[in-house]
């Protein structure tokens, strides 16, 4: 016998098309949360977009947003409607933005691992991805703060060849994601959500398109 949330689910299929339901059962499969990006003060409009898309493409469900010194705003022509299916969490406290970040994150069980040519730091290939890992990206001037800096469990760099010091921040937020998917998707871990998760993403994803979605879940639980 279905649950609640799965009814609640069911009623929505039953009004949006068949071929938004067959998107939705897929890309559903293939989201996960053992891996969060975590991005702080990004302020050039082009990057946290790009970055939003990267997140969507990659299937990392959950996008941390710190806010110290900048609002993050994102171009609607460069993230191609990314935000509808992402979860964006942002964190606005001027001066605790970071700490409140890292902190959520601990309590979900996430090791913070910030992007930094730090001497401690591994490559990307290297890095540990067993236990739920959040990967923070910095400004694309001065990087990470010192705050992050300070309360990171690891740091992580990806290999450079060039005489260049570093990668566009969303260049490198995108090869940071294609490797850890790939690494995700060769592994025995078990990355991927589980069946809750799944049918309250599939909803939040129905109300993404239907009108007035939210007088329609309390009407159907109403009914139930």
């Amino acid at each position: 016998m279905k649950n609640q949330r799965e009814q609640v689910l069911a009623a929505f299929y039953d009004i949006i098309t068949e071929n938004k339901q067959e998107m939705f059962d897929r890309l559903s499969q293939l989201r996960t949360r053992h891996m969060a990006i975590v991005v702080e003060n990004m302020y050039q409009q082009h990057n946290a977009s790009a970055v939003v898309r990267s997140c969507d493409l990659f299937g990392f469900q959950d996008l941390h947003i710190i806010e110290n010194e900048f609002q993050y705003k994102v171009d609607p022509e460069i993230a191609k409607g990314a935000t509808q299916w992402i979860d964006l969490k942002q964190y606005t406290s001027k001066e605790n933005a970071t700490k409140d970040c890292i902190n959520h994150l601990r309590s979900e069980g996430y090791k913070i691992v910030a992007t930094s040519p730090h001497k401690k730091s591994v490559t990307i290939h290297d890095l540990d991805i067993t236990p739920k890992t959040a990967i923070m990206f910095g400004t694309e001037w001065t990087g990470l703060s010192d705050t992050a800096l300070e309360m990171a469990d690891e740091y992580v760099h990806i290999p450079m060849y060039g005489f260049t010091e570093s990668f566009n921040v969303s260049v490198s937020a995108a090869l940071v994601m294609h490797t850890l998917r790939n690494r995700l998707e060769n592994s025995d871990l078990n990355w991927k959500l589980s069946p809750e998760e799944i049918v309250e993403l599939k909803i939040s994803w129905c109300k993404q398109i239907l009108r007035n979605a939210d007088v329609m879940e309390e009407e159907i639980i109403k009914r139930l």
